[in-house]
């Protein structure tokens, strides 16, 4: 694994996604979006993010390289809602390989994507994480985004046996 230092930086490259790039992306996804650290992720990481992603929006598919290696990817889409003039763009995923997170990847890549967006008359760009999330929300802060909205989420874990409380009667 190429080490990215601060002095290298100038040696990342950030390109569009290719079909070759989908093993990798993918285990990097499953590297960093592990159902141990989210649990209660209603999007899971699977092969159809990457696969749909880039069937519909390819130019917002990305990934960040160094030295013939893939370091990190941002997946986005656009939306445009009937009867609004505005046209937003959504960042899905952003990954980049844990051994190698705070060194500027993950920035370089949102910058890129922003960019994008922008050229693609994007005028609003929304993100979602769990409120628990921390590191996320600290990166997404340090981009510029702000208004943290919360929203709630349920789940039903469906695979637990029900216990049934005995009733008490009079």
């Amino acid at each position: 694994m190429p080490e990215i230092s601060p002095a290298g930086k100038d040696t990342l490259r950030i390109r569009e996604m290719t079909i070759d790039d989908f093993p990798v992306v993918f285990h990097i996804g499953e590297e960093v979006f592990t159902a141990e650290s989210f649990q209660s992720l209603y999007r899971t990481w699977d092969e159809y993010e990457i696969t749909t992603l880039f069937n519909s929006d390819n130019e917002l598919c990305l990934v960040a390289e160094a030295g013939g290696k893939i370091l990190g990817f941002a997946l986005g889409t656009t939306v445009t809602k009937h009867n609004s003039p505005w046209k937003y763009g959504y960042l899905v995923w952003v990954g980049v390989r844990r051994n190698i997170q705070q060194v500027g990847v993950g920035s370089r890549l949102f910058k890129e994507i922003k960019h994008r967006m922008k050229v693609q008359g994007v005028r609003m760009m929304i993100i979602d994480t769990s409120a628990d999330n921390q590191p996320a929300i600290h990166f997404f802060q340090k981009q510029g985004f702000g208004d943290i909205q919360e929203h709630v989420y349920m789940s039903l874990n469906l695979s637990r046996k029900a216990t049934k409380k005995p009733v008490k009667r009079p």
